[in-house]
């Protein structure tokens, strides 16, 4: 192998230095830059397509993957508190090519638009998914498969309630939204504080100790994505304060579970039994009123089993989608 010449060498030392440089000053001026790269690589391994859609005073950002069949039902996957659509990949992966997948960042989360002194309780967020389901871009026309986790979950459950011509089938993984068994997160939340709030590295470890049961099922994150993430979470942290009060505390905050009883389409309960989050309990309360809805509970999991087990949890799924024809509404949308 030949040597470079000393002025060869001075140069490709010269652009070296000055791609480092380039790259520092990037990240100084966007810190963002790190996750979002981290998550862009992990959308095109995904084989998913990034998408913007404008729905009323919003800007969504969202992902699609295409089904290898054009008349395959679609999926639209909403994604908890705190949470992004990044946490679907896993399961995405699973139900790949069967289905149509739809998986947006819900509006103030995310690279989703966020409003200053916007509502993003339940029915604000609930009524803004109606409207992103109208978009043909996004339901291909046809009612789609609603699956909601944590908070999404009541949010799915609220717009399956309220706009049954939307949504042919509904699937709640660990939904928030009815008056489980005391635990330490909900007396938590109970007593005005944040027990998802991220301020530094200790706050981060109890956060993913709350959330996953399983270590080794965490996300992975390259240096320095850890600290900027912690960084995100604090400048975040009125926000989610903000959020938390409505879905949490306030009024609306047991309102998924009280409309439940209106679902008449298809329905998944989808618990883990070590949910430290939203309490197994819950299942139970929803099943009360959605009677017809089929439940599966997985063992050796926490709160978020669409990461930790995302095959059971997609093949649950495939198995809502598959089985008989949804109750309801049908054909084209209004």
């Amino acid at each position: 192998m030949a040597l470079l010449s000393p002025r060869k060498a001075r140069i490709a030392n010269g652009i070296a230095a000055a791609i480092l440089v380039a790259m520092a000053l990037a990240l100084w001026l966007d810190p963002g830059l790190v996750l979002r790269g981290e998550f862009a690589k992990q959308r095109m391994r995904l084989g998913a397509t990034s998408q913007q859609t404008v729905v009323d005073d919003h800007r969504w950002t969202w992902v699609e993957l295409k089904a290898d069949k054009p008349d395959a039902p679609t999926i639209v996957m909403l994604h908890g508190y705190t949470g992004s659509k990044e946490n679907w990949y896993r399961m995405a992966r699973a139900l790949r090519g069967r289905y149509r997948i739809v998986i947006p960042d819900l509006p103030g989360w995310g690279q989703s638009e966020r409003r200053d002194g916007a509502d993003y309780g339940y029915v604000a967020q609930s009524a803004r998914v109606a409207a992103f389901l109208r978009k043909p871009d996004v339901s291909g026309g046809r009612p789609v498969v609603l699956v909601g986790h944590s908070m999404g979950g009541g949010i799915a459950a609220l717009a399956a309630a309220r706009y049954p011509n939307l949504v042919a089938r509904i699937g709640l993984l660990d939904a928030a939204g009815v008056r489980f068994e005391d635990n330490v997160f909900g007396k938590d939340v109970l007593d005005g504080k944040n027990p998802f709030g991220v301020s530094d590295e200790a706050s981060l470890e109890r956060y993913l100790a709350t959330v996953f049961h399983n270590r080794e099922t965490r996300p992975w994150a390259p240096w320095p994505a850890t600290g900027i993430y912690i960084a995100q979470r604090k400048r975040d942290a009125a926000f989610e304060q903000g959020v938390l009060d409505r879905i949490g505390r306030g009024d609306e905050r047991f309102l998924p579970g009280a409309e439940a009883a209106n679902i008449s389409q298809p329905a998944l309960l989808l618990w883990c039994r070590l949910d430290k989050v939203v309490d197994p309990s819950a299942m139970g309360l929803y099943a009360a009123r959605i009677p017809h809805a089929s439940q599966v509970m997985l063992e050796d999991c926490g709160h978020m089993s669409l990461m930790e087990r995302p095959g059971e949890s997609a093949e649950a799924v495939a198995m809502l989608i598959e089985r008989g024809l949804p109750a309801g509404p049908q054909g084209e949308l209004p």
